[in-house]
């Protein structure tokens, strides 16, 4: 499979896939370091929203948002689920907005989507392009030097009289700027068993890479993965939340 159709495919099951994941704490803290870190501009994008339930609980804060994705099949639900909100299907990397905005989010690892260090680079350059003056941009990342390819997540879910497994995990070789998203997903009707497999090709890139490619745009601060507490990097985790603040 290309790195997309699965979700175009899977479009409809995608929410059920991302069942685990607190959407209201994490918009919640977004909405915190806002406050903290950034213009406490009401004007926000949300770079690969997919099916836009960030954007839901940020509009009900209070923020006039909008989203971009490359899954029309995303974007289509995800109107249906804001339709206060403006979708356009965008490349993040080659992102264009009409008027600045004060807060960018990108949650869900998808900056690692960019899928080179150079377009990655593209992609910083470009958000810090649609930033109002000391505008914020907040996502989280993994550094590619501390993945274990033998650790991975799973959960189930029940949805129309069928039992869902849906499995993901990072795998890293060791060299390179390309690391890769596994995905599996099993679906039982009926006593009749159906599974997806899929690999999504990802920009490998260490904490310190990162940095020096935020740095001439951004002040840069790093705290660990934890959307109850807000507590600075240890140095160590390989998983952790980016503020960063326009120059």
């Amino acid at each position: 499979m290309s790195d997309t159709i699965l979700y175009t495919d899977l479009s409809a099951y995608y929410d059920l896939m991302c069942a685990d994941i607190d959407y209201q704490a994490q918009s919640n803290t977004a909405h915190r370091l806002n406050k903290i870190f950034g213009n406490q501009g009401r004007k926000h994008l949300d770079l690969g929203c997919g099916t836009g339930p960030h954007i839901r609980h940020l509009i009900d804060l209070g923020y006039h948002s909008s989203g971009l994705d490359i899954n029309q099949p995303m974007l289509d639900i995800a109107q249906q689920r804001c339709p206060e909100a403006q979708f356009s299907r965008q490349d993040m990397c080659e992102l264009v907005v009409s008027e600045p905005v004060d807060f960018i989010s990108c949650f869900l690892y998808s900056l690692h989507y960019s899928g080179s260090i150079k377009r990655l680079a593209d992609c910083l350059h470009q958000v810090a392009m649609a930033l109002t003056p000391n505008g914020l941009f907040c996502f989280n990342a993994v550094d590619k030097y501390q993945i274990e390819n033998s650790s991975y997540t799973s959960h189930c879910a029940v949805q129309d009289g069928s039992n869902f497994v849906f499995s993901s995990k990072w795998h890293y070789g060791g060299s390179g700027e390309r690391q890769t998203l596994k995905l599996n997903i099993q679906k039982t009707c009926n006593g009749v068993t159906q599974s997806w497999q899929d690999e999504h090709p990802m920009v490998a890139v260490s904490f310190e890479e990162l940095q020096s490619l935020l740095s001439p745009s951004f002040e840069v601060n790093i705290f660990e993965h934890d959307y109850e507490k807000l507590i600075p990097w240890d140095g160590t985790s390989g998983n952790a939340l980016f503020i960063c603040v326009k120059k």
